[in-house]
């Protein structure tokens, strides 16, 4: 892997957005919580820091503060928002609160020239979201740029230490890009080398050095990183990967059909079937809670394989499609912020497990994974799928989980995938699912009063999933679907589409 930098993350809405346009510019990014030590970055020896904003005010007695002595690493670095009062803060300036909370569109107003903000920066768009402000840079600090007479950017040349009150991560920063490419490029030197190309050289030499003449079972689930995983390992480790596909009761229609037959007619990937619906449904009997739910299936997973790997001579290993959002949800690695959701992959194994995992994907976000894929010349047929959660359709039926009510939001999805596909949609929102909840509403069907249950239509447009905007569907599609769900779907006789974003709301509904 080429050099990295080290995003520090104080609980912003946009950090993934800055680890995202920093490796679309070729540069890999890491995320790190702001308990993150001196010594570990050291350790690290990333090429540049970027303190991301945050939600905080510097003066708040529950801040985020990393530890000073990072100011003591001779690495370039870039404070954004609450990044930029951190910095100025402890480097000796001040920092105050602003009489009211700036949000939105700003005018820059350039001060002097630098590495960072050129002249032809001077009077463009940036997109502000703050409520403090740097009243005094530190001594050495020169003010680059102002918005209405607020400090926007402050600049230590010599110490190669840049700060931003705006975010030029968003697109609403006219020069957003320019302005990243000047820090990374121009001021920390970065390679710009980084390509999933390399990744996977990479990855494949990492994968051969941990795993040494061992084997490594492979657990596939139906969607695209799991399936792009178990190509990557076939190739770093050939016979030695052992793909295995765990029949949940809990997949979409058709998935083991699909998947399987992919993998191995065309890709000549030896997958192994193993059916456990029973055993999964039985766990998951009266379970309502949502991470519960994702606990006992993430148990039930490793039972399932430390089984079959008895089956296999030399097996230590067990590889998983874990994303980086699956990490970044899972835990808190943003220090302040809390957990969103435990992932059935990242939450719910067991301390004593006797399977070390490999998860070659574990910093990355799905698309980047889906470049992966068609590098390694996976079909799209796979590639193009909608993501799907590990715990499957448990986490889409609100409530308790029955084979009854898996069938009734099954068939409900095949529907709505089906119409998406026929109106041309299905490519144009990130992913599409349906909810079952766990309520009764009155109808009439067929003259007759009805107390039957509701079906939540859910499709969201998103480039990686961290955040997302509900799509705006075709109302004939929706019309449609309400049409088909109703009297198709035995025991349904609502239909409702979600109009939520993310955030406030999480994609999936559990």
């Amino acid at each position: 892997m080429s050099q990295e930098v080290a995003i520090i993350d104080f609980g912003s809405q946009y950090t993934q957005l800055i680890a995202r346009r920093v490796r679309e510019l070729g540069v890999f990014s890491r995320i790190y919580p702001p308990t993150v030590t001196a010594r570990e970055l050291e350790q690290a020896a990333p090429a540049a820091i970027i303190f991301s904003g945050g939600p905080a005010s510097i003066t708040d007695q529950d801040a985020p503060h990393p530890d000073q002595k990072i100011l003591n690493l001779q690495t370039p670095l870039l404070g954004i928002c609450y990044g930029m009062h951190w910095l100025a803060h402890y480097e000796g300036g001040i920092v105050r609160k602003s009489a009211r909370r700036e949000y939105g569109k700003a005018l820059l107003q350039l001060q002097r020239s630098s590495p960072l903000l050129t002249e032809d920066l001077d009077q463009s768009q940036v997109w502000m979201s703050h409520g403090d402000h740097v009243e005094t840079p530190p001594a050495a600090y020169e003010v680059l740029a102002t918005s209405d007479g607020v400090t926007t950017a402050i600049g230590n040349a010599q110490k190669q230490r840049f700060a931003l009150q705006f975010h030029p991560e968003v697109t609403h920063t006219e020069f957003g890009t320019e302005i990243l490419k000047n820090f990374l490029f121009e001021i920390a030197g970065c390679p710009g080398d980084w390509t999933p190309e390399e990744f996977i050289s990479t990855a494949v030499r990492s994968i051969r050095e941990d795993v040494g003449s061992k084997s490594v079972i492979c657990a596939v689930s139906g969607g695209v990183d799991s399936s792009v995983m178990a190509v990557l390992l076939h190739r770093a480790v050939g016979e030695r990967s052992h793909p295995v596909f765990i029949d949940t009761g809990l997949l979409r229609y058709d998935d083991v059909k699909n998947v399987t037959e992919i993998l191995r007619e065309q890709l000549d990937i030896p997958i192994r079937y193993h059916d456990a619906a029973e055993t999964f449904l039985g766990a998951l009997k009266g379970i309502t809670d949502p991470e519960q739910k994702r606990k006992v299936i993430g148990h039930q997973f490793i039972e399932e394989f430390q089984k079959i790997a008895g089956d296999y001579p030399d097996l230590e290993y067990l590889a998983q499609g874990t994303l980086y959002p699956d990490v970044i949800e899972s835990q808190t690695v943003t220090g302040p912020s809390a957990t969103i959701k435990t992932h059935h992959n990242v939450g719910g194994l067991p301390d004593e497990m006797n399977l070390t995992l490999v998860e070659p994907f574990r910093e990355m976000f799905k698309d980047e994974v889906r470049q992966i894929g068609r590098l390694l010349n996976i079909p799209e047929r796979i590639l193009e799928r909608h993501p799907f959660p590990g715990p499957g359709l448990a986490v889409r039926i609100l409530g308790e989980v029955t084979e009854k009510r898996v069938v009734m939001v099954r068939e409900a999805d095949r529907l709505f995938t089906e119409l998406l596909h026929k109106y041309s949609e299905y490519r144009n929102v990130w992913q599409a699912l349906t909810v079952l909840l766990p309520v009764n509403t009155v109808g009439v069907m067929g003259d007759q009063r009805t107390y039957e249950h509701v079906i939540v239509l859910r499709a969201v447009v998103s480039v990686d999933g961290m955040t997302a905007d509900w799509a705006r569907l075709p109302e004939d599609l929706l019309q449609e679907a309400s049409s088909l769900i109703v009297n198709k779907v035995a025991g349904v006789n609502r239909v409702v589409y979600d109009v939520t974003s993310k955030p406030p709301g999480t994609i999936e509904w559990e």
